[in-house]
C-alpha cells in the first residue's frame, strides 16, 4: 500500500554519518515532519544536528497523512476542553495556530503548493449532530471564527456543520523534500536507514547507540518517533495506537473544503491537484481487528457510491496515537536530565501539531521556549483523563488474554493449517513487551495489539516502541 504523496517522491540523498565520537549539539531521531522541522531550527540556529532516520524520510507518519492543516480538527476542540482547562485550551489553539502559520509560510518561501481550502466538521445523521453543535460552540468560544451551515454542496449525507473557512491541504511529501533541502543549506545532516535503537547517558552528553554499532554522542536528544523508542516516560501505557484507511481516486471533481464527519467511524475527504480525491477513515485501534482489509473495503464502497466515476489508484495506512486527554505529550523524557525531548500524541492532527512540538522543543534547547508551550507542560491530569488512561490499559489487558487464548487454539492438535507466523518463519511475539501479534492482511504486516509496534512479514520493525525485529523461528520448531 503506497501512499499518493510518497508514490514517485524524489529520494533525500544521504550524508556520511559523523565520526565516533565527533561533538554534535543534537541527535534528532525521526525524519518525519517533527523530525525535519525540529532539525532545521536548530540548524538555523547555528547547533550541530545531525537527523537519524530507521527508514526513509517520510516513511512512517507524515508519508502517509491526508496533508491537511487546520485549526478546526474534527471534534477535537470540544474533547480537550472536557479533559483540560478553558487557558490550557487556548494554549493549544494559539500553539496549533502559530504552528500552522509557520509551516504555510515556510511553504510559501521554498515553492511548495498549497491550496486554501474550508475546514468542515459534519454530522453524517443525526445522532452526530449534537457533537458537531458542541465543536462549533467550543470553537467559537476559542476564538475561531467558525459559520454554522446546514447544507453542503456534498454528495455524501449530511445534516449539519461547523466550518472555518481560510486553512490549508498540502502533499506532505513536497514540505519534507524543502525540510530536508533547507536543513543541508544550514548545515545539518540526514541519515537514513539508520535505526537508534537506545541512548544513554555519559557525563553532560546523551548517546545515541545505533543498531550499525555507531554511536552518536550530543548534548541533546529529540525523539520524533511516533511512539518512543525509550521506555523511560511509560508513554506507551498513556497512548493508544490508532491506525486509519486512505484511497485516492482519479476522476474527482474539485471541492472548496476539506470535511471531516464527526462519527467514530469517521469519513475524511479532501481534493488534491489534477482531479484526484483523498478519502480516509474506517480507523481502529492497531491490531485489534480481525480483518483490517474489511476497513479498506469499506472506505472504498463509501467513496465508489458517492463518486461512481472515478477511479482508484492508491490505497495505504496511516498511523497515529490518542493521549488520554487530547493534547499532545510535547517535553523532557524522565530520567534524561532535560536533555532528552519527546513529541508524540498528535491523534491524527500532524499538519499543525509537529510544527508546534517542533518550535516547542527546539526553543526549550535554546532558551527561548514560545509563551504557550510552558502552559501545555504543566497542565494537570483531570480525573476523566485519568479514566482514559484506564480504558487504555484495560484495552491492552483484554488483548493479551484473547491473545493469549488464540494463540492456545491456534496450537492445539487436531487444528488444520498452522499459523501465519510459522509459514513466514518468524516468532509473533512482540520484541518491544512480548505482546501477541495479529497478522494485518491489508498490508501484509505484524501488528502489536498492545503498543502499537508493527513488523514487515519477514519481521523488520516498521514502527512503534518496538527497536528490535522479530525472532527467526527454528526450521524444525512446532507451528
Amino acid at each position: 500500500m503506497t501512499s499518493l504523496w510518497l508514490d514517485g517522491a524524489d529520494t533525500v540523498p544521504d550524508d556520511d554519518l559523523p565520526a565516533p565520537g565527533a561533538p554534535l549539539d543534537v541527535v534528532v531521531v525521526g525524519a518525519g515532519l517533527t523530525g525535519l522541522t525540529t532539525t532545521l531550527l536548530l540548524a538555523r540556529a547555528g547547533l550541530r544536528v545531525a537527523c537519524v532516520e530507521a527508514r526513509h524520510v517520510g516513511a512512517v507518519t507524515t508519508g502517509h497523512t491526508t496533508g491537511k492543516v487546520s485549526l478546526l480538527q474534527g471534534t477535537h476542540l470540544s474533547r480537550i476542553c472536557r479533559h483540560g482547562s478553558e487557558s490550557t485550551a487556548r494554549a493549544f489553539v494559539d500553539a496549533s495556530r502559530e504552528g500552522m502559520e509557520w509551516l504555510l509560510r515556510f511553504c510559501g518561501d521554498h515553492g511548495v503548493v498549497t491550496q486554501r481550502r474550508a475546514a468542515v466538521t459534519y454530522a453524517a445523521t443525526a445522532s452526530e449532530l449534537g457533537a458537531v453543535e458542541r465543536e462549533h460552540r467550543v470553537a467559537g468560544s476559542l476564538g475561531l471564527p467558525v459559520e454554522w451551515r446546514e447544507r453542503l454542496d456534498v454528495p455524501f449525507p449530511h445534516v449539519g456543520a461547523t466550518v472555518l473557512a481560510d486553512q490549508a491541504q498540502l502533499d506532505a511529501m513536497e514540505v519534507l523534500l524543502a525540510l530536508a533541502a533547507q536543513v543541508r543549506e544550514h548545515g545539518g545532516t540526514i541519515h537514513q536507514g539508520r535505526r537508534v535503537t537506545s541512548v544513554s547517558t555519559s557525563g553532560d552528553d546523551r548517546v545515541a547507540h545505533l543498531e550499525v554499532g555507531h554511536d552518536l554522542r550530543a548534548r541533546h536528544v529529540v525523539l520524533a518517533t511516533g511512539a518512543p523508542i525509550l521506555d523511560r516516560g511509560l508513554h506507551f501505557a498513556r497512548l493508544e495506537p490508532q491506525r486509519s484507511y486512505a484511497i485516492a481516486l482519479a476522476g474527482g471533481p474539485d471541492l472548496d473544503g476539506m470535511y471531516l464527519s464527526a462519527g467514530s467511524d469517521s469519513r475524511s475527504v479532501r481534493d488534491a491537484p489534477g482531479g484526484v480525491l483523498v478519502v480516509g477513515g474506517s480507523g481502529h485501534v492497531v491490531g485489534r481487528t480481525r480483518s483490517a482489509q474489511a476497513h479498506v473495503e469499506a472506505l472504498r464502497s463509501w467513496a465508489t457510491a458517492h463518486w461512481p466515476g472515478t477511479t482508484e489508484t492508491h490505497a495505504w495506512s496511516a498511523q497515529d496515537y490518542r493521549t488520554p486527554d487530547g493534547f499532545p505529550f510535547v517535553g523532557h523524557l524522565p530520567g534524561g536530565g532535560g536533555r532528552i525531548h519527546v513529541a508524540t500524541g498528535y491523534e491524527k492532527w500532524g499538519m499543525a501539531t509537529s510544527v508546534l512540538a517542533a518550535r516547542a522543543i527546539s526553543g526549550d534547547i535554546l532558551g527561548a521556549e514560545p509563551s504557550w508551550a510552558g502552559v501545555l507542560h504543566r497542565r494537570v491530569p483531570h480525573p476523566s483523563g485519568l479514566a482514559e488512561v484506564a480504558r487504555f490499559n484495560l484495552g491492552v489487558g483484554a488483548s493479551l488474554v484473547t491473545g493469549a487464548v488464540r494463540t492456545v487454539r491456534e496450537h492445539l492438535p487436531g487444528v488444520s493449517g498452522r499459523t501465519q507466523a510459522y509459514e513466514c518463519g518468524v516468532v509473533g511475539v512482540c520484541t518491544h513487551l512480548g505482546g501477541l501479534l495479529r497478522w494485518n492482511d491489508a498490508e501484509d504486516t505484524w501488528d502489536c495489539p498492545l503498543h502499537g509496534s508493527r513488523f514487515t512479514r519477514d519481521g523488520e520493525v516498521l514502527e512503534g516502541p518496538a527497536t528490535r525485529p522479530l525472532r527467526k523461528r527454528s526450521q524444525d520448531a512446532p507451528g
